[in-house]
């Protein structure tokens, strides 16, 4: 098992290092030097390039690349502890509503900035957005687990149906902020729904790879819990998995890791969905494989996604949640498809 896993994980790494090399060279912008001596001349300052060529891949395509690696990675590991923890090819963390509380919060930022901005200090109001959408899917993450968790034990089958009905409160508020909204506050709130990694920065980057190695730390090892859980609660906890403190430790992770990916490019659906489905086809729901794998996966998905989604109608951009959703809602279909008779 071991090997294996080193075997798919390599491969997967020169794909995902390969796809993002290719990634630097596609664009609007026709670099006057060649991408490698403009890299090579963040080392070596006697290496002569533009301004607007170290600018250009420096501050804007390098930091994108860097984001859509972070984040793809992220939301597939996600969608990865979901799915087993659940049991089911369906589950994502839309269900538990994380993703419509950051809406929501968003929404708020969006339409009631103006107010808002009179409470805070000067330097947070460029990251109010962010930071608004985060402090959603963290007061989401904690009335849902609220919720569902009784005498210290968390029901999941309980967590998932109010995770419905909050995600339905959510999405009923932000509708009621759209219809308050003006239309650039319409416009603004609109290609933010639709997700886009066009405000990738060094800071943000700096942060996401923060949230992403303290999760991954706590997660990336569970993939013998997450195959001892799919035999049921019972039958893990006999086989001596801390079943409640992995069940805590995925919704509290799971939920900081898709709040800040909210906050920071908006919603990306499907991601979390597509990669553990077409993982587990390959490797049959063996999560010590799939694990470690989606967060290699997830980051190739998302670095092709936004590489197509900025030169397909160049020089325009295409938001990145319609490239996903168009990938992803035919697999979602196919899953339905196939477990329609577990499903009836």
């Amino acid at each position: 098992m071991p090997n294996r896993l080193v075997t798919h994980s390599l491969l997967s790494i020169l794909l995902l290092f390969l796809l993002a090399t290719v990634s630097l060279f596609v664009g609007v912008y026709e670099f006057e030097t060649d991408v490698f001596s403009i890299l090579t001349s963040f080392f070596d300052s006697s290496v002569n390039v533009s301004e607007a060529d170290r600018y250009i891949l420096f501050d804007l395509r390098l930091p994108r690349i860097v984001m859509g690696i972070l984040i793809g990675s992220m939301l597939a590991v996600s969608g990865t502890c979901m799915q087993g923890m659940f049991k089911n090819p369906l589950a994502t963390p839309d269900l538990i509503g994380i993703t419509s509380g950051a809406t929501l919060f968003a929404a708020v930022s969006i339409v009631l900035g103006g107010v808002l901005k009179a409470f805070i200090p000067e330097s947070l109001h460029f990251y109010l957005l962010s930071l608004m959408a985060f402090v959603g899917s963290l007061l989401t993450m904690l009335l849902v687990y609220k919720i569902a968790t009784v005498n210290g034990k968390t029901n999941v089958v309980m967590m998932l149906l109010s995770g419905v009905a909050v995600t339905a409160i959510g999405f009923a508020f932000t509708g009621f902020l759209i219809y308050l909204s003006k239309e650039e506050e319409l416009r603004d709130l609109t290609f933010w729904n639709l997700g886009s990694l066009a405000g990738a920065t060094w800071m943000k980057n700096a942060l996401l790879l923060a949230v992403l190695l303290l999760s991954y730390f706590f997660l990336l090892g569970k993939g013998k819990s997450l195959n001892a859980l799919m035999l049921g609660e019972n039958d893990a906890k006999h086989l001596g998995v801390p079943v409640e403190k992995i069940k805590k430790q995925i919704v509290v992770f799971t939920a900081l890791m898709v709040g800040t990916t909210v906050a920071f490019a908006g919603t990306i659906g499907f991601v979390g969905l597509v990669i553990p489905y077409i993982l587990r086809l390959l490797f049959k729901s063996n999560y010590q494989l799939i694990l470690p794998l989606s967060a290699v996966f997830g980051s190739i998905l998302l670095v092709v996604a936004d590489t197509i989604s900025r030169t397909i109608v160049a020089p325009s951009e295409i938001p990145i949640g319609i490239l996903t959703a168009m990938l992803g809602a035919p697999v979602f279909i196919l899953i339905l498809i196939k477990n329609k008779k577990s499903l009836l």
